[in-house]
């Protein structure tokens, strides 16, 4: 049976929703506040994470990134805000995907399916030959590995599956939607959480990002990794 830890402040939604997350097979672990949160997370190691961004004293943007430096498990942030400042900014700083409020709980528990098979074949080899070169780059699916001029470049888990989907397929453009299915598990979904995670896998694999050589952007089509 899959964990969650839900960090959620409002009492009614944090009882519902836990509630709901049971129903559908979860063990749930719900705290109110992102300090409780880090050491619940601590202690139980959830499979997964949801996690509110309004958080009281410590907000949740802040939160993901603590959680962070010490572990890989999938963030998913619940939110009321759905401006796109505050989706990139909760990316940005860690997390896996994003939720806008009122959630549909077959919808979240599916995401969270799609998470835990990929978590689960995160250790495993993926798809792919050995090493897979575009340029100076080095994509390595069944080794886990980036190297970027020999160097090993540090990358998330997600950012890893986003890097080997468009290896896979080289001077071949993805669309948003085809990425978000593919790496996320979505059948439809936030757009922004695709590039969001193209611009971050950029900032480590791209000399000029404002020129990339790599991981480039076919405008009004998708993405694609250059031969």
């Amino acid at each position: 049976m899959s964990a969650v830890l839900l960090i959620e402040d409002d009492d009614r939604i944090r009882l519902s929703l836990a509630m709901a997350l049971e129903d559908e097979g979860y063990t749930a672990h719900a705290v109110a506040t992102a300090e409780e949160g880090l050491t619940a997370q601590r202690r139980y190691r959830a499979d997964t994470v949801l996690i509110d961004l309004m958080l009281p004293g410590m907000d949740g943007y802040e939160c993901i990134r603590q959680m962070r430096r010490d572990d890989d498990v999938p963030i998913v942030v619940v939110s009321a805000r759905d401006d796109t400042h505050d989706i990139v900014a909760a990316l940005e700083a860690g997390a896996d995907d994003y939720v806008v409020k009122p959630v549909k709980v077959k919808e979240l528990a599916a995401r969270l399916r799609a998470l835990r098979r990929r978590g689960r074949s995160a250790g495993q080899p993926l798809p792919g030959t050995s090493v897979q070169t575009f340029g100076d780059l080095e994509v390595r699916p069944e080794a886990g590995e980036v190297r970027l001029g020999g160097e090993p470049v540090p990358v998330t888990r997600t950012e890893f599956r986003l890097l080997c989907e468009l290896a896979d397929h080289p001077g071949l453009v993805l669309s948003r939607q085809q990425l978000l299915q593919r790496v996320w598990g979505h059948e439809f979904g936030d757009e922004r959480v695709v590039d969001v995670h193209v611009g971050r896998l950029r900032q480590k694999i791209e000399r000029e990002t404002g020129s990339p050589r790599h991981l480039v952007t076919v405008r009004g089509l998708g993405y694609k990794l250059q031969p």
